[in-house]
């Protein structure tokens, strides 16, 4: 296994969607980096089919903190190499109500990690990427950025933030041999989305979303819904009358939000 070998470098590595595409490109015969505040979990799940350092590098870091995202992917490229795709795949997903003042908290973190965060992962690869005239930064969206969801306001916020921020970054690079992915999931099955109370339409295993994304990703496409009925959804999302879309959303179920322990 040498830096010959190709490199994926994958934020939110520690489980879920993260950690699926770890997987997938593992089983394609890559090198992996994986990043995440978790890093003991990530090293454990290495270890636990015998991958070494040279097939699987474990870099622990709050990619909010611009300082901890560069110094995770300055130590990737001294180590293992310059990746030949960047995944900017951490996020959160949890409820918030405005009318609750420690929620206020909750949006501000969701928006850094969520979007914020993708500019953090991708900052420190531009540069000698550019250099290389080669490379491919994914950024994990989602179809809730399409429309604001009762009691999704955050999350439904930053991903349609991410969605913007990607956009903007591929015509910034346009030229330079670099391709900007927008990955727009529906629901996959992880450890996300099983907190969720509320009917989930085309859930989709999380390997077989990897799948899907790899494809996209090797396509070079610049945005992809997965899985495809999702974006017939998004689609019809995007025309509704406002009126209509209230009326439908009218009762939903909310995503849980972060209520605090009392001491």
């Amino acid at each position: 296994m040498t830096h010959t070998t190709p490199l994926v470098f994958i934020t939110g590595g520690s489980s879920g969607i993260g950690q699926a595409l770890a997987q997938h490109y593992l089983d394609a015969g890559w090198r992996v980096a994986l990043v995440a505040r978790r890093a003991h979990d990530m090293a454990a799940w290495a270890k636990s089919f015998n991958q070494d350092t040279l097939r699987v590098g474990v870099y622990g870091a709050d990619v909010s903190i611009a300082q901890q995202a560069r110094s995770a992917a300055l130590a990737c490229i001294t180590q293992q190499g310059l990746p030949h795709v960047v995944v900017a795949n951490a996020g959160i997903s949890v409820g918030v109500d405005t009318a609750e003042f420690d929620d206020l908290d909750v949006l501000q973190r969701t928006l850094m990690l969520n979007i914020v965060g993708i500019a953090n992962t991708f900052h420190p690869f531009i540069a000698p990427m550019r250099a290389r005239g080669t490379g491919s930064l994914v950024g994990l969206a989602s179809v809730a950025g399409i429309r604001g969801l009762p009691g999704h306001g955050g999350y439904c916020a930053s991903k349609a933030g991410a969605i913007a921020y990607l956009e903007s970054l591929r015509g910034e690079l346009r030229g330079s041999g670099l391709h900007v992915v927008t990955l727009v999931p529906g629901y996959v099955a992880t450890p996300l989305t099983a907190k969720n109370t509320y009917s989930m339409p085309f859930l989709m295993p999380a390997a077989d979303f990897a799948m899907a994304a790899a494809k996209a990703i090797a396509k070079h496409k610049s945005y992809v819904v997965i899985p495809w009925p999702m974006g017939l959804v998004a689609a019809l999302l995007r025309i509704l009358p406002n009126a209509l879309f209230d009326r439908l959303l009218s009762g939903r179920a909310r995503k849980p939000r972060q209520v605090k322990t009392p001491h």
